[in-house]
This record gives structure tokens, C-alpha cells and sequence, in this order.
């Protein structure tokens, strides 16, 4: 102990002690950090003066782990305890002012930044793509190129075996036609039947598709018609026999090909239609390509105009889908949306005549169906006179989709939703986490936690602060004499771990004459090891010659009870 502590031992002393989580109670209670404040006059504790509440560092510790947790909830398993513990007593400081030193963080001045402390967690930059180097390119082009040339001989070898093969066969089926003109008609069917068919019809069939399977191998063009003209001769063979000619097997037979016949020139029709649109849009898309190179910026602001208004078009009617016509909430007077807003004009009439058919003669009964022409409502609802866009919305959203893929080719800055109002945003895009991402960022959370110590309302304990069991325990102090009180105030001793914040001191101060008269004087120390000096006190203490007489034994408790404890006086003497 310093010499002018031991000094002001001797006279009147206010010792405010910290104790946060040294003393365990036994059981599962944990760690009881407290706050005590005890005055000595003439080295001997005045127990009547004494002060205490229930906050301490491990308070401190607790709620700085919970707003960094809550702030950095992605890094909370580096948060340990012991952990945040370090960083408390390496971060943390008092403040002067706790109300000044929050606006001052609100404001972001540069004194804020500088006050901002920063622990870097450890981070392993992702390595950065080389570019590959020219040999490198030639290499895996050469390799491509030699892997391009492996593909092509193999597509060619196996062309040239499927022509053999079908040169082969279209052999065959040439001389079997011509086996076929020197047999007699009744012989054919069982002539055929020994190399595997059934008619002649269906040998110049399976000619006619080994011809063309042929032209296509070889690369050489199939005229269309003839295909078309092939496969109807084989297939729909009975479409112009009268059907008086045919049996009733025929006759179902020749229904079943007129059916296939005109599902199959639908298709082609289709198939065609589509081929012609594809076409047309081809040549739009030229078009439009020749006059992006003419005029770049009128072509990109032309389609940023129509985006925008196809935009707003879409907007509108999904308001009004959900609202009904009274979109701008002038004729509701309410502010709410009904059911008969929400339909359409056409739903809406089929209501009304749903709910004037029964009294539509104004007498008040239900006479509806009992005339002939009451039955006419049901085609009048039936009708298909849905004329709003409700229901054709497939070309606009198609257009606005592609006029939106290309924009995004185009132009960079272009984002999806950012030419209209629409709700639509862009698709969060993947980052790569860089060295600010593993940062925790102390700011005010350095002196809002230990704020606790002087305001534990904070966290929600109802006591007092340090300051105010200050003035608690002056206002106990018994009238021995006049003076007592500022002595007091003059001999100011903290110790315990708690008191090494920076700015404690300076704190104690400023909250000690907001309570004490004008002038008093106030001086406060610290201790030389506020964390060890407690137990080297009473480990001294306890080896010291009147330990036994200044102490009480267990037998004592037992033989004198627990009222006898309740009034003991502990005698302390330096």
C-alpha cells in the first residue's frame, strides 16, 4: 500500500470497493458481482454508513456480449465470454458526459471516428484469378481444336457406314421390286410374307423412306411435297375409295385415317406458322439491330420509354385487378375495398342480374321462371363479353420481359424495376467477403456498457448508481462532529477491478458534487493493484497475531446463536 494511502487510513476514509465476480455464493447461483462502499473513521468500519447494490463488471461484460452479438450476429461463436471479457477492459472507458458523448456519436463527427476502435477477426483473402498466359491459351486451343478434329472424323465415319447401310438396303428393296413384276398375284402375298411384309404397297413405302433417309445422309435437299405425298400414299390409302366399296372394317379404317390425316396437316400448318413467326421476328430482330448501329442513344431511349410504359400499363392493371375501377380511392368513401370493386364490368352485370331476376316486376315476390322469357337471363349471363385486358396479359408481360433482357445487354447501369415504380428489384448478387466483413466495429457501445455501473436502470436492476450510494451512505453517517463529512469526501479510496476504466475517477468526482454543497473538497485515489489488493489485505489480515481475538469461531455461533451474530460488531485495527 502507497504511503499516502496508509495515511489517510488513519484518519476518516470512504473506501468504495468493486467486486465483480470474485465472490461466489455456494449452490448454482454463479458469479454475485456487488458494489460496496464502507467509510472508516479512526481505521475502524463504520457499519451503520455502509452501502451496496448488486451491479459489477460481469454485468458489464454481459451486456457488451449482448449488443456485439446482436450487432454481429454471423460472428457470435468468436464472441466468448473471456473473449469479450479482454475486450471490455481493453475498449471500454467511462464517460465524462453520457448524454454529450451519444450525440456525439449520432452526429458521425470525426472525434467519433476517432474514438471507434476496430478488432479484426482472421480473415484468408480468397486468391486472386491469374489470367492465363498466351501459351496457356494456345494450349487449351490446340487441345480444343484437336478434340473438335477427333469428333468430326468419328461423325464422318459414322455417315459414311449409315450410307453403306442404307445403299445396301435400298438395294435390296430394288430387286425386289423387280423379283416382284415377274411373280403372279396370287403368289405374292406368300412370296412377301418370306421376306417379312405384307403388300407390295408397303416395299415402295419402305423404298420411298430408304430414298430419303439416303438424300439426307448425303446432305442433298428432300423436296416438302414429295414427303408429304409419300407418307400420304402409304398411310391414308383408303381416304378416296368410295365407302360403298369398302367393308365395315375399311370403313372404320378409313375414318381412323381421315382423323390422322387432318390432325397431321394441322401440325403442319402449325408447324409452319410457327416457322413463318420465327422468321418474322428474325427479321425484327435484324430491323431493330440495324437501327441500334444507325442511332445508339435513340434506339437505348426508345426502349427505355416503352419499358417504362409497358411498366406502368402492367402496374395499373394489377392495381385495378386488386382495387377495382376506383383505383384512386375517390368514390370510396370509406377507404375500403368491397367484393363488387374487385370485379370486373362484366361480373359485375351478371350480379346485378342475378340479384334483380326475382323482383324485377317490383311486387316484392318471387314469380322468376314462370314466363318463357325469363329464361333468357341465363344466355345473357352465359355470353362470353369479357372485353377488359384482365385476361390478356401474356403479350405485354412477354414483351416486357424481352425488352428487359435487352436492356440488360446493352446497357450496364440498366436494373430491373429502376425505369417505373414497380415493386420489382434486382436479385441479390453474390459478393465475395472481403476483410471489412470480418471486423467487429466498437462505437458506442465503449461507454454505454460500463454506464451501468453509475445507471443500472440500463439493464434493468432498480438500485443506485455508484454515485448515488455515495450520497446514501454520507447521509448514514452518524453526528460525532462537525466536518465529517467533507473528510470524508477528501479520502476517497476505490479499488476493485472495475475502477481501472479510464475516466472513473473523473466521473466519481463530477457525480459526487452534483450532491455535495458548493466547494466541498473531493479527492479521489486508486489503489496500487485494485485487483489483488483485496486478497493481499486479508491474506495479511488472517496471518496477523490478533486474528484469533478479532474473530469469532463456529462454536461461537453455535453455543450464542444467530440474533448474537446479527449484533456483533467486526473490530478492525491497522
Amino acid at each position: 500500500m502507497r504511503r499516502e494511502e496508509r495515511e489517510h487510513f488513519l484518519t476518516s476514509k470512504l473506501v468504495v470497493s468493486t467486486l465483480g465476480g470474485d465472490l461466489k455464493l455456494k449452490g448454482n447461483f454463479g458469479p454475485f458481482p456487488i458494489f460496496q462502499l464502507v467509510q472508516f473513521i479512526n481505521g475502524e468500519p463504520v457499519y451503520e454508513a455502509c452501502c451496496r447494490t448488486n451491479v459489477g463488471g460481469y454485468h458489464v461484460t454481459d451486456y457488451l456480449k449482448q449488443l456485439v452479438s446482436l450487432k454481429y450476429p454471423h460472428h457470435i461463436s468468436k464472441l466468448t465470454w473471456e473473449k469479450v471479457e479482454e475486450l471490455k477492459m481493453e475498449h471500454c472507458y467511462i464517460a465524462a458526459d453520457y448524454a454529450s458523448e451519444v450525440q456525439l456519436f449520432q452526429r458521425g463527427d470525426k472525434e467519433a471516428e476517432e474514438k471507434t476502435r476496430c478488432w479484426q477477426l482472421p480473415w484468408t483473402p480468397s486468391p486472386a484469378e491469374v489470367p492465363p498466359s498466351e501459351e496457356e491459351i494456345a494450349r487449351k486451343a490446340a487441345v480444343k481444336e484437336k478434340q473438335s478434329q477427333r469428333l468430326r472424323e468419328m461423325a464422318e465415319a459414322k455417315r459414311s457406314s449409315k450410307i453403306n447401310e442404307l445403299e445396301n438396303e435400298l438395294k435390296g428393296l430394288e430387286f425386289l421390286l423387280e423379283e416382284l413384276k415377274g411373280i403372279g398375284d396370287d403368289k405374292i402375298v406368300s412370296f412377301l410374307a418370306s421376306r417379312g411384309y405384307t403388300s407390295k404397297r408397303e416395299v415402295e413405302s419402305a423404298f420411298a423412306k430408304v430414298t430419303q433417309s439416303l438424300r439426307k445422309a448425303k446432305g442433298e435437299q428432300v423436296p416438302c411435297e414429295e414427303k408429304v405425298d409419300a407418307s400420304a400414299a402409304e398411310k391414308y390409302y383408303l381416304i378416296d375409295i368410295p365407302d360403298d366399296e369398302l367393308s365395315a372394317e375399311q370403313l372404320k379404317e378409313k375414318r381412323r385415317q381421315v382423323f390422322l390425316k387432318s390432325t397431321t396437316e394441322a401440325r403442319q400448318r402449325a408447324k409452319q406458322k410457327r416457322l413463318e413467326e420465327e422468321l418474322e421476328k428474325e427479321k425484327e430482330k435484324k430491323l431493330e439491330e440495324q437501327k441500334r448501329l444507325e442511332n445508339p442513344e435513340h434506339y437505348l431511349e426508345q426502349l427505355r420509354a416503352k419499358y417504362k410504359e409497358l411498366s406502368e400499363k402492367l402496374e395499373q392493371r394489377k392495381r385495378l385487378k386488386t382495387n377495382g375501377n376506383h383505383a384512386n380511392g375517390n368514390n370510396n368513401v370509406s377507404g375500403g375495398v368491397g367484393r363488387g370493386e374487385r370485379l370486373n364490368a362484366a361480373q359485375r352485370e351478371r350480379m346485378r342480374l342475378l340479384t334483380t331476376a326475382a323482383f324485377d316486376r317490383g311486387k316484392g315476390e318471387d314469380t322468376f321462371g314462370q314466363r318463357d322469357e325469363d329464361w333468357q337471363l341465363y344466355k345473357l349471363m352465359s355470353r362470353d363479353n369479357d372485353d377488359d385486358d384482365d385476361d390478356k396479359p401474356d403479350h405485354d408481360e412477354a414483351e416486357l420481359a424481352r425488352i428487359s433482357s435487352r436492356l440488360q445487354e446493352i446497357d450496364p447501369t440498366f436494373f430491373p424495376g429502376s425505369e417505373s415504380g414497380a415493386s420489382a428489384s434486382e436479385a441479390p448478387r453474390f459478393r465475395p467477403l472481403t476483410k471489412e466483413d470480418f471486423q467487429i466495429i466498437f462505437g458506442v457501445e465503449r461507454f454505454r456498457c460500463p454506464e451501468v455501473l453509475f445507471s443500472p436502470n440500463i439493464i434493468g436492476i432498480d438500485q443506485s448508481g455508484l454515485d448515488e450510494m455515495v450520497g446514501v451512505s454520507l447521509r448514514r453517517l452518524p453526528t460525532w462532529g462537525q466536518g465529517l463529512e467533507d473528510k470524508m469526501t477528501s479520502s476517497i479510496l476505490v479499488t476493485g477491478g472495475s475502477c481501472l476504466y479510464p475516466g472513473m475517477a473523473e466521473r466519481l468526482e463530477a457525480g459526487i458534487r452534483m450532491i455535495r454543497p458548493c466547494g466541498t473538497p473531493i479527492k479521489i485515489l486508486r489503489a496500487t493493484d485494485p485487483i489483488m489488493d483485496a486478497w493481499r489485505g486479508a491474506s495479511a489480515y488472517a496471518a496477523a497475531m490478533e486474528f484469533p481475538q478479532q474473530t469469532f469461531s463456529r462454536m461461537d455461533y453455535y453455543e450464542k446463536g444467530e440474533d448474537w451474530l446479527r449484533r456483533y460488531k467486526f473490530r478492525y485495527t491497522i
